[in-house]
């Protein structure tokens, strides 16, 4: 018995510009506009962010130091207390050098082709957080000198600013190469409210469950905070891109 053909989903199509319900369409059409303006140096704000990540990690030592008591200055001050002064400084230098990786990447951003070195890329700081803290807990907790109360208040105190660090490196909005190439194509596109990327197509499977979609041009969406493709829209015009050239080159060959 031949399988029932799932009926296409309906949707109700908004468009972004005007908030008005327009009639759906496989793809809606592009629309012409300037190229989308990425201005600042790039390699500058990544210079800087390495630097001050740098300078995390050389906060992230002398903490390991001061608290092994192998620097001493001010003796009047507990150890374990001096130790967290130099992490809140490593979590600043954290937290700002990946405010900086994270502009950089916006102005020059990524491809989305490897999933996993996109968001390494554009989540640097996630790992440097991880670096600038990790090492301190582990000699505290391996730390025989050290009391039960000194070991909970300095990994707490660590595991925090870790988190705190990690969570404002996180990029929760990653720009790719291919959607800002779709902008300056002025491409119209597809996406939801509370999705992270935007769609080339309407009936797109990742929209199956969508009852209201909103369409604009992929700046609009960009904006919106969606700065990534679908894959599989990705994929699936990829497909009838190369069919389509495939099918110009046989009229040429049958000329030859």
């Amino acid at each position: 018995m031949a399988e029932e053909k799932k009926p296409k989903k309906e949707h109700k199509i908004v468009s972004a510009s005007t908030g008005e319900a327009v009639k759906p369409g496989s793809r809606p059409a592009a629309k012409p506009g300037a190229a989308v303006q990425q201005t600042g140096n790039a390699t500058g704000l990544r210079v800087g962010a390495v630097i001050l990540w740098l300078v995390a990690v050389v906060f992230e030592v002398l903490a390991i130091a001061l608290f092994m008591e192998k620097l001493l200055v001010l003796p009047q001050i507990q150890p374990l207390y001096k130790a967290i002064a130099a992490l809140v400084v490593d979590a600043i230098c954290v937290i700002i050098g990946s405010t900086l990786w994270k502009k950089a990447n916006h102005i020059d951003p990524a491809s989305q082709k490897n999933a996993l070195k996109f968001w390494l890329w554009n989540n640097m700081g996630v790992l440097v957080s991880a670096v600038a803290f990790i090492p301190f807990i582990i000699i505290l907790l391996k730390d025989e000198k050290a009391d039960k109360k000194t070991k909970a208040i300095g990994t707490a105190v660590a595991a925090v600013l870790m988190l705190i660090c990690g969570l404002s490196s996180y990029d929760w909005n990653p720009l790719s190469q291919e959607a800002v190439a779709e902008a300056n194509k002025g491409t119209g596109v597809y996406w939801t409210e509370h999705g992270k990327k935007f769609h080339l197509y309407e009936d797109c499977q990742a929209l199956d469950r969508s009852e209201t979609l909103m369409t604009g041009s992929a700046q609009e969406a960009i904006d919106a905070g969606k700065g990534t493709i679908c894959k599989f829209c990705e994929k699936r015009y990829d497909k009838e891109l190369a069919a389509a050239e495939e099918t110009q080159a046989l009229p040429e060959a049958a000329g030859e």
